[in-house]
């Protein structure tokens, strides 16, 4: 099947780089010509396990082509993606600029019959306003033509984003009519072969559908910091209460681990633009804004842990930082939990020595570029020299398993704040170490 992919970002060039993967031949369409070359040469904008083989491979075998021209790809296409981005706007909702864009740069050049897709994640009643865009240039032009509007919303996980598009738990396919599904059947049969996987639904519900997912996880992550936070105060171990409750088959372990609050390019963004489009109907989402409420406050509990050990006034103290990106397994750094420690701790007087194995350039150029204080090493054990502390904030494989003489050996003090509870199971107390955790009392026997 022909098909072409608008916007080369996170979700468009997973997306094209898949379907090409199983014999699609797919245009990857993006305005900014530098990345375009880039791509072209295999080099790839984001970090995603995997992505860089894939892309280099289905270029090089004729699948996967890229260009800044939609009239490279339109005339022969059969199915149209859109996948750029829909950045939060000052209010909370999603910015649909891009989107529509698209859509009326579609109704003005399409030449034949299409199904277009919106994958951007959209709020509800996009599709609709796709539809009205196209229409509308398409009136202009006296065309015809017909064309369908499909919604089909991403569930990548950033880290695990190839195998979660090749092996989906689903593929959700919001359409109007038999011959759309038949269509988005026949593209994605190739990943369902094992069990069919595909839910067929109206638009509007696979639009609502993926602000439902990405507002339940995010909601499970922030019942468990705020239980976590409860625990600390009454002096019970949440890394228990976690065993305890998600040996509960209704409740499971997934996304019940207590933490320094959850960020990335979609719960932040999607929770904000789900209590918007309520607000929109005149509906207060009281539960969702209070998942935002509290994942905001989480994000500054190990800068407070540290304030609450060391004092308000941190001039002269060094701390060492293990993670800057908002998970392991990519170079995202957007609402990144490091971004509020960092600033916090330097707005205090504090040094920074960091470390992260693939976001430090992102860092640099735009998350913490204006920050002065802080200092970029090339190794984890690097940034341990002379400082006062650990702070440990992305749970990368390399840091799961560290070794703590070398730790204790190069701190001037055998201090570790552990925003992800990585360090618990290995009795740090009994090893001479101040350990601060989330959701559990610091004992200090042993120091």
């Amino acid at each position: 099947m022909k098909v072409t992919i608008i916007g080369t970002g996170y979700v468009g060039l997973v997306t094209g780089t898949c379907f090409a993967e199983m014999g699609n031949t797919v245009t990857c369409i993006d305005v900014d010509a530098k990345k375009i070359n880039a791509l072209k040469n295999g080099v790839i904008p984001i970090y995603e396990p995997g992505l860089e083989t894939l892309v280099i491979k289905n270029v090089a075998n004729g699948n996967l082509n890229f260009s800044t021209q939609l009239s490279d790809a339109l005339p022969a296409t059969e199915i149209v993606f859109i996948a750029v981005g829909t950045p939060m706007g000052d209010d909370g909702s999603a910015d649909l600029q891009y989107v529509l864009a698209v859509a009326s740069q579609l109704g003005k050049e399409m030449t034949h019959d299409l199904m277009v897709v919106d994958k951007s994640t959209v709020p509800i009643g996009t599709a609709d306003k796709v539809k009205a865009t196209i229409q509308k240039e398409l009136d202009q032009r006296n065309s015809t033509l017909n064309f369908q509007v499909i919604s089909n919303p991403e569930f990548l996980k950033e880290g695990a984003a190839i195998e979660d598009f090749m092996k989906p738990d689903r593929v959700v396919i919001g359409a109007e009519d038999e011959i759309a599904f038949a269509k988005m059947r026949t593209l994605y049969a190739p990943f369902l072969r094992n069990h069919d996987r595909l839910i067929e639904m109206d638009i509007r519900s696979a639009e609502m559908t993926k602000y439902a997912a990405n507002a339940m996880l995010a909601t499970k992550i922030s019942f468990m910091n705020e239980v976590s936070n409860i625990c600390e105060l009454v002096g019970a171990d949440v890394n228990k209460v976690r065993l305890g409750i998600g040996s509960d088959n209704r409740i499971g372990y997934s996304f019940i681990y207590p933490g320094c609050g959850y960020g990335g390019s979609c719960f932040p963004k999607d929770v904000k633009a789900l209590k918007k489009i309520a607000e929109e109907y005149g509906y207060q989402a009281q539960l969702i804004t209070s998942v935002e409420n509290v994942n905001n406050q989480q994000k500054l509990v190990i800068a407070n842990k540290v304030v609450k050990r060391f004092g308000e006034d941190l001039k002269g103290k060094t701390f060492a930082l293990w993670g800057l990106a908002f998970k392991p397994g990519t170079d995202d750094m957007r609402e990144a939990p490091a971004i509020y420690v960092v600033k916090e701790l330097v707005k205090r007087g504090a040094k920074i020595q960091a470390y992260d194995p693939k976001a430090m350039d992102e860092a640099k150029a735009f998350y913490l570029k204006d920050v002065e204080g802080i200092i970029y090493k090339n190794a984890k054990y690097e940034t341990l020299i002379n400082a006062d502390a650990l702070i440990m904030l992305t749970e990368w494989k390399e840091f799961r398993s560290p070794d703590f003489e070398e730790i204790k050996a190069q701190l001037k003090n055998p201090i570790i704040f552990d925003g992800r509870n990585q360090y618990n199971i290995f009795n740090l107390e009994e090893k001479g170490f101040e350990y601060y955790q989330i959701g559990k009392q610091t004992t200090l026997r042993g120091v």
